[in-house]
C-alpha cells in the first residue's frame, strides 16, 4: 500500500500531473487551444473594430471613404449606360466611339492593367492556381493507374498471384511445405 501510495504521490501529488503534462508534449491540450484559438479571434476582431472608431467627421475622411467606393459601381452602371446611349441615340454613341478608336493602343493596355489590378489580380491567381492544381492531378493519373494495376495484380484472390512461374524447383517447393517444429509442437499438445 505504502509503495502504491508513493507512486501515485509522486504522479499526481502536489498538485501536478505528470502524466497529463507528458502527454501535452506529444499532443495539445483541447481545452488549452480553444482558449487560444477565441483569445486569437478576440484580438482580431478588436483590431478590426479599432479601424472604424476613430471618428470620420473630417471632409476629407468622408470624400475618401465615398471615392474608395466608386470604381466598381461606376464602371457597371457606365457600361450599362453605354448600352442604353447606343439604343437611344446611335449617332451620339457613334461619334463616340470614333473618338476611342483613335486612342493609341498603349493608353488601352495601360487601361487594361489598371482594370485587371483593380479587379482581377487576386481572381486571375485564384484561377491560374486551380488550373495548375489541376493539370498536376491530370498528370499523375498514368502513375496512379499503373499503382492501381500494381496493387490489383498482387490481391491474393487474383489469378496467378501465387503462380511460381517456369522454375520448377519453386514449384515442387510450394507443392511440399517447410518443416515448422513449433506448428508440430503445438499440434502435439492440443492432440495430447
Amino acid at each position: 500500500m505504502g509503495l502504491i501510495q508513493g507512486f501515485l504521490s509522486l504522479m499526481f501529488g502536489s498538485g501536478r500531473n505528470v502524466i497529463r503534462e507528458t502527454a501535452e508534449v506529444f499532443t495539445e491540450n483541447a481545452e488549452a487551444g480553444a482558449k487560444r484559438a477565441a483569445s486569437v479571434q478576440g484580438q482580431a476582431m478588436q483590431q478590426f473594430g479599432a479601424e472604424f472608431e476613430v471618428p470620420r467627421a473630417g471632409l476629407f475622411d468622408r470624400f475618401m471613404d465615398g471615392l474608395n467606393r466608386l470604381p466598381r459601381p461606376a464602371l457597371a452602371l457606365g457600361t450599362l449606360g453605354l448600352f442604353v446611349t447606343a439604343m437611344i441615340d446611335p449617332l451620339w454613341f457613334a461619334a463616340r466611339m470614333q473618338g476611342i478608336a483613335l486612342v493609341p493602343e498603349p493608353l488601352w493596355w495601360l487601361l487594361g492593367v489598371v482594370v485587371s489590378f483593380y479587379f482581377g489580380a487576386r481572381h486571375q491567381m485564384k484561377a491560374q492556381h486551380f488550373q495548375r492544381e489541376v493539370a498536376t492531378t491530370m498528370s499523375r493519373v498514368p502513375q496512379v493507374m499503373e499503382n492501381i494495376g500494381k496493387l490489383e495484380q498482387m490481391r491474393a484472390d487474383s489469378p496467378g498471384a501465387a503462380d511460381p512461374g517456369p522454375d520448377a524447383t519453386l514449384s515442387v517447393a510450394v507443392l511440399n511445405p517447410e518443416a515448422n517444429p513449433a506448428l508440430d509442437a503445438w499440434k502435439a499438445r492440443r492432440l495430447a
